[in-house]
Parts: C-alpha cells; sequence; structure tokens
C-alpha cells in the first residue's frame, strides 16, 4: 500500500476467508485472525467475508463480525487470505468489483496468477 501511496491507517480492507483451510467451515487455528489484528493495529479498517464461516463462532472466538457481502468498489486492499473455491472463481475480475480505482491486491493462498496480484506469499 505504501509502494502506491496509498494510506494504511484508514485505509479500507477487504479480508477473504476466515477459516483454517479451504472450504471448510473450522476457524479454530486460524492465523487469519492474526493478519486481522496486525492491519488493525496499522490503523486499517477490515471487514472481513468468510461465506463458510459461522458469523457467531467468529465473533466469539476471535471477535470479529463478518460482513455478509462485501461492498463494491469500497476497499483500498483486498487480502485472498483462504483459497476457497467461491474466491478462485471470482478471479482478479470479481476481486476488482469491491476495489477502488487505486489499489492493492495481496495473494497469501495463490488463488490468482501472480501476475494479476501486487504481492503474495
Amino acid at each position: 500500500m505504501n509502494e502506491k501511496k496509498i494510506l494504511i491507517k484508514g485505509g479500507r480492507v477487504l479480508v477473504l476467508g476466515i477459516t483454517f483451510k479451504e472450504n471448510c467451515p473450522d476457524i479454530r487455528n486460524s492465523k487469519v485472525a492474526d493478519v486481522v489484528r496486525e492491519l488493525e493495529n496499522f490503523g486499517a479498517k477490515v471487514d472481513v467475508y468468510g461465506p463458510w464461516a459461522s458469523p457467531a463462532e467468529t465473533r466469539h472466538e476471535y471477535g470479529i463480525r463478518l460482513v455478509s457481502k462485501p461492498a463494491s468498489k469500497k476497499y483500498d486492499a483486498v487480502v485472498a487470505a483462504v483459497a476457497h473455491d467461491e474466491f478462485r472463481v471470482l478471479g482478479r475480475r470479481g476481486i476488482l468489483r469491491y476495489c477502488k480505482a487505486r489499489h492493492v491486491i495481496y495473494d497469501i493462498k495463490h488463488i490468482l496468477p501472480a501476475a494479476h496480484t501486487d504481492g503474495r506469499l
């Protein structure tokens, strides 16, 4: 985000996925909550979309409220954190629907080709 001169503090970030692994509702031992906390510590406003996770369980275990549907053109950054089939099907084009004109896409789980992201693990 810094490289693209997008402020992290106050920036809107969408995290795709919260479960421990793809296509599974299990949130136990998920490290995604740590990613969310770190972004929040930098002052980002983070929305988490977890179609496989229980909203009540996620709120109870991590204090994270899931969004039922990400908003269009709202986010400065999108972090693909879990490789759910739904996110693979979205592809870059679908993910771009959530992004502002100037944005960052970071792909932790390699759901997109490297050339379609700004960074990945």
